[in-house]
């Protein structure tokens, strides 16, 4: 089928609609989360009782706003603090990995690459399942046999981030290893030839070219670590990142818009983010 010739106008249309439900249907649900966030009512549901930001700055009950929420302000320092740490190192690890399978060749490197891809595939649940069970039976081992307590392979933040890194890193490695992919190996070899050391080529050649690839990887890291909720729910302690506060706060005292308004701001800072991720791809290109 020849794409550039003329279609009918009932295809035109049936694609339009077609196009239009679905961004409905993707749209439609973060605008109700969203619009029930400003709803002058103690439930996230119609009807409409007027336009209210109580349920972000208000301090006095019954409606204390998110910015007033101890434990939700908590959970979202845990959330931040989680997210920039996983989210260095997953850039850092899929940097290295990026140039290990773009610019090496070794024994076993097709089984590596698929290993490394392996836990994208993973059900969250039990990969979290599955450090957890791993980490215990390292603390056991070594409480039972030399009496030596490591309290960080218990639930907690360590685990978490290392549940997180364990898949973060296959996707900066994705991410970094695509933008490797078109790089003009020519132009770290002259650098060499004009007496540069591979350390300053890869410092003024090589990863000037990869930042917008590590600004993405970053950025896109940090999300999925942000709204993570599977492996963190099985590695978590009692520092609980946004998200299982969210779940929490949702089974003990159900549904408020106070949690409407959590995933607006969420929404905002998120699209931020991406919208910041696009510009800065764009201005170095």
């Amino acid at each position: 089928m020849n794409v550039a010739a003329p279609q009918s106008p009932f295809l035109q249309w049936l694609y339009r609609g077609y196009m239009l439900a679905f961004l409905l249907y993707l749209a439609a649900p973060l605008f109700a989360a969203g619009m029930f966030a400003f709803n002058d009512s103690m439930f996230p549901a119609l009807p409409w009782n007027g336009f209210t930001l109580d349920w972000f700055f208000s301090s006095t009950e019954p409606k204390i706003g998110m910015f007033h929420d101890r434990r939700l302000l908590r959970g979202l320092e845990n959330s931040l603090y989680i997210g920039v740490i996983v989210s260095a190192l997953a850039v850092a690890a899929g940097t290295c990995n990026a140039f290990l399978f773009e610019r090496k060749q070794f024994p076993g490197k097709s089984f590596f690459y698929i290993l490394m891809i392996v836990p994208l595939v993973i059900p969250g649940v039990i990969l979290g399942i599955s450090i957890l069970v791993f980490a215990s039976m390292i603390a056991n081992g070594l409480e039972e046999t030399f009496g030596i307590e490591w309290d960080f392979l218990r639930p907690g933040l360590f685990l978490v981030i290392l549940g997180q890194f364990s898949f973060l890193t296959t996707i900066t490695s994705l991410v970094i290893a695509a933008r490797l992919r078109k790089f003009d190996i020519s132009l770290e070899e002259a650098a060499l030839n004009l007496g540069a050391t591979r350390l300053r080529v890869l410092a003024t050649v090589t990863l000037p070219y990869l930042m917008p690839a590590l600004f993405s990887a970053f950025v896109v890291a940090f999300l999925v670590s942000f709204e993570n909720f599977n492996t963190t729910l099985m590695l978590v302690g009692s520092d609980a990142p946004l998200t299982i506060t969210m779940y929490d706060r949702m089974v003990k005292v159900g549904s408020t818009p106070v949690l409407n308004a959590v995933s607006f701001f969420l929404m905002v800072g998120s699209g931020a983010l991406a919208l910041l991720s696009v510009v800065v791809q764009r201005g170095k290109e």
